[in-house]
């Protein structure tokens, strides 16, 4: 077990400058976790001579077996620099693009992050995506340029080439900081723009342009990676070295006596050292001058790694008295090169030293947090942050402050939940005894063995060997011990407690101290502070008894841990600023969640993910009777997993949607292994694909044109062979269905028209400001108040504005204005469009201002039925019940004629009732022997009343069909899956971005499993300076399984694809299909 300095961690935790909360972010194999070794060797948890190939932090053993990291994991770290001591919180991510929502959770809680880039491979897929998650999130990142060791002992380069190879990465890296800068910039130029509502340029007759973009006014210096600004690092984790340039500049500032500063800004550069004039000069690369780092830095590296591979033995011993290291006999003898380079490398230049200064000197501290990452995390949704209460907006002070003051509000963020075993929890481990302890173990059973002679009437044995009697009375007297402090459980126990998994919450303290048995609130994300604060007491604090209010519940912190990798150690409290695990959440967070002592406090913004989950698998248990287990376990990897989704569809099968084949794989083992124990059985891939509708063809399968006539005869018969529409439903020969309800109260006319290709991604892009506009206008038709931000306001006016420009032609006059809802769940790629006589309602109708209409009308009360019709028919279509896409409907018709009559005879009927009713109330009470009792009387008007209650009853319109509003529903439905029928139908399928890196002699096998797979190769480079090619192709989704492990099996390991989910496609396949069908039709 290994023994960590707890105390000084605590000590540490209160200095809340010197601490720096960072994560390791890189592509898949570039070395992230074998860097994270060589740091946690630093403190002494591991050696260094298992740095690399311990992998300490991969805990799982599933993580192991495959070499790659699959979850995120902290660790706190100490190191010393300038008399100063710091705390350093790690989080090693995952570079899989399946886990990449990982490594959004490990994001969050940072203030910087280290990016690491292979030297070799150099920025990758997922180097794009971890810098831009980094951006968005507002950290501060410093790179390592590891493996270069590949660049002497596998690509044979020179120092020169070296030097220009690396010049590459680090313009590429800049390249992408620059791209996200320059998008930043203009962006909020634009908004400036649009909030000064600047005049017109032409006012004065001459029209002038304004090309400046803003970004020659703002310094973006300090964004860029650069040796000379300290903020790059050259590594080799595996063999335990790395520098930054100051320790070159320190070492021959002293050796030429150059000034440091001078060093500092020409060790990187086009510099050469003028050995005659002892002077730094520019270098002119035509007349073979070598730049201050190929001569001062990398041919020494070099000429190391040459003499430990050729075994130079008076070299190696040489280097190592000049560099008056002390190297072990036994490395120095070794046979194995890495073992002697890692052995001198490490001591004379340690990467864990360079990596941790840079870290230190270069990343800010909590205390540094920046105000606009600040509003940007409060502001939830479209909600800016100057909407938002002014209690909550005074909280911004506490978040800038990062106070650990009694007085300062407790704000936690939890970025995820995770399981780990209930006997790795600190309460349950077993302890080691201390000294005090065995004395009394050892007295206690002392006089434990004398009794027990004694009882038996026997006279206590001289002691002639007191450590033999001692022992031998330790061992008859302990089990029968009082008050014992056991060392493990009793076996029931810990056998329960093996079974049981406990979930500790991944979080960070923004503001104020968390104690044990502290109660906070628990803000779910849809929690308004503004609607809280009103029923709210003033001042009021989780331990009150308070009224319900939406989203929001109260929760006891029952533990608190520091997270040393798997290893869980017990803490008190914890100050703002630091990372830590939360005990006792498991009731009250599913995902994430924000934790805080006052109401006022807002949200956190929700995480976003750069995987989407596309793969989905129906699960079972082998033995239908353990399907309970089944059920608790998939609730219990839905809480452990961030990305996973579980659900149960309409047919009752038990579904797991995840990232692509290794998460499956990860969650299917999670499942069986630590979850629901069971046995189960999963079903192949369920594939998912998206319904949608073209354009008639123009030609046939040989490029013959089709006539108009014969193009709809084809239709039309190839409609009637397929006998989809049934009898009742008329269909024009433009497409329009005409449908009754089934009582023939109303009719409806429905037609369905393929949208661009341009409309249906920006409809797909913008879905979450659609949900927006789509909530805003129910609000507004219900006559609730909804306050806007001119930000939000903005977004839609510009998004109706594009909407307009790809929308053109005739066919689409006025649609933009005529849009009803968007779909499915109102936020999908399909329109609805209003174009009803006598009926105007729109989506748009919040933007323009004005009341709603008050005014009493039969299709404003069933306006939602026509609404959940359509949402009911995009989200499962006719052909295979998956969601549409890329389809508009128009309702043309909408004739509610018959049931106004039928309305207003009934409303008729009623007042006649009415009527009558009351002339029988009025009528007096007759005591006449002769006219019956007066018993008999009140039944007859009881009967009379029933029946006049019996006929209030009948003015609504119900008959055997059911209400009319139900009945509109699933008319509605019909009416637009028998409008796409009338269309040619096409099945969209979901395709993945493949990216391959592959050397020259298998790039032939690795385009036979593209082909195979119905891959198609978009791009294909080569990287400079290497043989590695990079091809970037596209898969469909239902083609990859199995992808992975064929690319590697026939190319021998040396090449490994990255699939992300990118686009949706019509399937060419399908296309065939329905052409042939067609084309037999035609010739029958």
């Amino acid at each position: 077990m290994v023994v960590i300095n707890t105390k000084k961690i605590i000590e540490l935790q209160k200095k809340t400058a010197n601490i720096r909360n960072i994560c390791i972010l890189a592509h898949v194999d570039h070395g992230k976790t074998t860097l994270a070794d060589c740091l946690i060797s630093s403190n002494g948890i591991i050696s260094n001579r298992l740095a690399g190939k311990l992998r300490y932090l991969d805990s799982r053993e599933d993580e192991q077996i495959r070499g790659i990291t699959m979850k995120s994991s902290a660790i706190s770290l100490l190191f010393a620099k300038d008399n100063q001591e710091y705390l350093i919180n790690l989080i090693d991510s995952p570079g899989h693009v399946d886990f990449s929502s990982e490594v959004s959770t490990a994001v969050r809680l940072c203030d910087g992050c280290i990016i690491v880039v292979d030297a070799v491979e150099g920025v990758c897929s997922q180097t794009h995506a971890v810098l831009r998650q980094a951006w968005l999130e507002n950290i501060r990142p410093v790179l390592v340029i590891n493996k270069i060791d590949r660049l002497i002992l596998e690509l044979k380069f020179t120092p020169q080439e070296a030097y220009s190879h690396l010049k590459n990465i680090l313009e590429q890296v800049n390249a992408i900081t620059a791209t996200l800068f320059t998008s930043k910039v203009l962006e909020e130029r634009a908004e400036k723009k649009e909030e000064t509502h600047l005049p017109s340029d032409s006012a004065h007759g001459d029209q002038v342009y304004d090309w400046s973009a803003g970004l020659e006014c703002t310094d973006d210096s300090h964004l860029y990676f650069s040796p000379d600004q300290g903020n790059v690092v050259f590594a080799s984790a595996i063999d335990g070295w790395g520098f930054g340039i100051e320790h070159f500049a320190k070492l021959y500032s002293k050796k030429m006596g150059i000034k440091q500063s001078v060093l500092l800004k020409t060790l990187w550069g086009d510099y050469y050292l003028n050995t005659k004039a002892k002077k730094i000069m520019k270098a002119d690369q035509s007349k073979g001058k070598k730049p201050l780092f190929v001569q001062l830095v990398l041919e020494n590296i070099w000429s190391l790694y040459d003499a430990v591979v050729k075994r130079d033995k008076e070299k190696i011993d040489k280097i190592v008295a000049t560099l008056e290291l002390k190297i072990g006999v036994r490395e120095l003898s070794h046979t194995d090169p890495k073992v002697q380079l890692n052995a001198i490398c490490s001591q004379w230049l340690p990467v864990s030293e360079a990596v941790l200064s840079m870290v230190c000197s270069k990343l800010p501290s909590p205390l540094d947090i920046s105000a606009e990452r600040v509003e940007k995390l409060m502001s939830v949704g479209t909600k800016a942050f100057d909407c938002l209460p002014q209690e909550t907006q005074e909280l911004k002070d506490a978040f800038m402050k990062c106070s650990s003051e009694e007085s300062a509000p407790v704000i936690v963020f939890v970025s995820k939940m995770f399981a780990v075993d209930s006997k790795m929890l600190p309460q349950n481990k077993p302890r080691p005894l201390s000294q005090e302890e065995i004395a009394q173990r050892r007295e206690r059973a002392k006089q434990k063995h004398a009794e027990k002679l004694a009882n038996q009437g026997l006279e206590p044995m001289q002691q002639t060997s007191g450590g033999n009697s001692e022992d031998h009375s330790l061992k008859a007297g302990m089990p029968q011990g009082d008050n014992q402090v056991p060392t493990m459980p009793p076996a029931t126990l810990r056998e329960e407690v093996e079974n049981k998994n406990a979930f500790i919450a991944f979080a960070r303290v923004f503001s104020g101290v968390v104690k044990r048995k502290q109660k906070l609130f628990v803000l779910g994300p849809k929690y308004d502070p503004a609607e809280s604060l009103q029923k709210l007491p003033l001042g009021c604090s989780a331990s009150d008894d308070l009224p319900s209010v939406p989203h929001l519940s109260c929760c006891t912190v029952e533990e608190l841990y520091l997270l040393m990798g798997k290893e869980l150690e017990d803490l008190q409290d914890v100050p703002s600023g630091n990372v830590l695990g939360i005990g006792g959440l498991q009731e009250f967070v599913l995902k994430s969640a924000t934790l805080s002592s006052s109401p006022a406090c807002s949200p956190f913004n929700p995480l976003t993910f750069e995987a989407t989950p596309i793969v989905r698998v129906a699960i079972e248990p082998k033995h239908p009777s353990e399907m309970p287990q089944l059920v608790k376990g998939m609730k219990l990897l839905n809480q452990a997993d961030p990305c996973v989704q579980v659900l149960i569809q309409e047919t009752g099968e038990h579904v797991i949607i995840t990232a692509g084949e290794v998460h499956l794989q990860r969650c299917l083992d999670d499942l069986k292994e630590r979850f629901a124990k069971i046995e189960i059985s999963a079903s192949k891939p369920i594939i998912p694909f998206r319904e949608t509708i073209t354009r008639p063809p123009k030609v046939d399968m040989v490029n013959e044109d089709i006539g108009k006539q014969q193009k709809f005869a084809v239709i039309h018969s190839g409609k009637e062979e397929l006998n989809k529409i049934p009898e009742g439903v008329q269909v024009d020969s433009d497409g329009l269905i005409t449908i009754s309800t089934p009582n023939k109260y109303t009719t409806l006319g429905v037609r369905a028209t393929p949208l661009p290709e341009e409309v249906t991604k920006l409809l797909e892009q913008n879905s979450d400001l659609i949900r927006t506009i789509e909530h805003f206008a129910s609000n507004f038709h219900e006559g609730k108040k909804t306050e806007m931000s001119l930000k939000t306001l903005d977004q839609m006016q510009e998004f109706k504005q594009k909407l307009e420009q790809h929308l053109q032609g005739w066919r689409w006059r006025n649609a933009i204005d005529d849009i009803w809802s968007f779909g499915p769940r109102k936020c999908g790629p399909n329109i609805l469009l209003n174009r009803c006589k006598g009926y105007k309602r729109s989506v748009w109708q919040c933007l323009e201002g004005g009341k709603p209409s008050k005014e009493s009308s039969l299709y404003r009360d069933f306006d939602n039925s026509i609404v959940s019709g359509f949402q009911l028919a995009t989200l499962s279509g006719p052909m295979c019940e998956e969601p549409l896409m890329g389809v508009c409907f128009s309702v043309e018709k909408w004739d509610l004629s018959r049931f106004e009559e039928q309305v207003s005879i009934n409303r008729q009927d009623s007042e006649e009732g009415k009527a009558a009713e009351e002339t029988l109330l009025e009528a007096p009470t007759s005591k006449d022997p002769e006219s019956g009792s007066e018993s008999e009387f009140q039944d007859s008007k009881q009967h009379c009343l029933s029946a006049s209650n019996k006929r209030k009853e009948d003015t609504v319109v119900a008959d055997c069909y059911g209400p009319l509003s139900g009945q509109l529903i699933a008319t509605m439905k019909d009416a637009c899956r028998y409008s796409m029928q009338a269309k040619p139908q096409r099945l969209v399928a979901a395709m993945y971005t493949c990216e391959i890196m592959a050397t020259a002699e298998v790039l032939g096998r690795v385009y036979a499993v593209l082909s195979k797979r119905e891959g198609r190769v978009l791009q294909e480079e080569m990287k400079e300076g290497t043989d590695v090619f990079i091809i970037k192709a596209v898969l469909p989704v239902a083609e990859s399984f199995g992808f992975a492990d064929e690319i590697r099996k026939r190319t021998s390991g040396l090449a490994s694809p990255q699939l992300v989910f990118s686009h949706w496609e019509v399937n060419i396949q399908f296309i065939y299909f329905y052409l042939d069908i067609q084309f037999i039709v035609d010739e029958g």
